[in-house]
């Protein structure tokens, strides 16, 4: 990576991680990716349950396999093949996993977590159920405060993430959020995680690098 762009990644992963833990999430910052994964791998007792909420940082840093590799059981709704019925089980079992993992639609530099979902499955297990949670970010999901959170999430997840999915949504044709009604919308709850919960064992790991969307 170049030298400027990863002393800028360094400089907002920073200031983001310090303004977490003033809100009393547990946050790392690492420039790269190697030692963000073995520190993950480190939060993740062997034997595990796991949950995966549905996250392209996640497939990039390959961890549902090297968690499987260590013995964890691997609850993923988004392996392919699987029935309706079949993801929403696995979903409901991922509110109650040992460790929930997933990433952030957005982080804010106030150290807030910004984040949107179709269904609200991510954000109910990021809130409340899991023993742990682990919230994996790239410095590309880094901005100012709520509003630029909001604005990212309209501009580049929501699109991002319906092509990814193979969605027919109108923000596919037009690569930015048109606000749209239909049943298949990805958008439809919007959770802003200002402070840790109270109950929730959360910790947020940010790596100068851009990954997901």
């Amino acid at each position: 990576m170049d030298e400027v762009r990863q002393w800028h990644n360094d400089m907002l992963g920073k200031r983001a991680v310090d303004a977490l833990n003033k809100n009393n999430f547990t946050a790392v910052y690492f420039s790269g990716r190697e030692s963000a994964v073995a520190h993950i791998l480190g939060l993740t007792p062997e034997g595990s349950a796991v949950g995966i909420g549905g996250s392209r940082t996640e497939r990039t840093l390959e961890l549902s396999r090297k968690l499987a590799d260590k013995g964890c059981t691997i609850l993923d709704h988004g392996i392919g093949g699987l029935s309706t019925e079949e993801c929403n089980i696995i979903r409901r079992k991922q509110l109650l996993s040992d460790v929930f993992l997933c990433s952030s639609n957005a982080v804010t530099l106030e150290g807030e977590l910004i984040n949107c979902d179709g269904n609200g499955n991510r954000v109910a297990a990021m809130i409340f159920g899991p023993k742990r949670v682990i919230v994996v970010a790239g410095t590309n999901k880094i901005v100012r405060n709520r509003q630029e959170g909001e604005q990212r999430i309209r501009l580049v997840a929501a699109p991002m993430n319906n092509k990814r999915l193979g969605l027919d949504n109108p923000c596919v044709q037009r690569g930015e959020c048109a606000d749209c009604r239909r049943d298949t919308r990805i958008c439809k709850a919007t959770v802003i995680l200002s402070r840790r919960p109270g109950l929730t064992d959360l910790h947020v790991v940010i790596i100068g690098e851009e990954l997901g969307f």
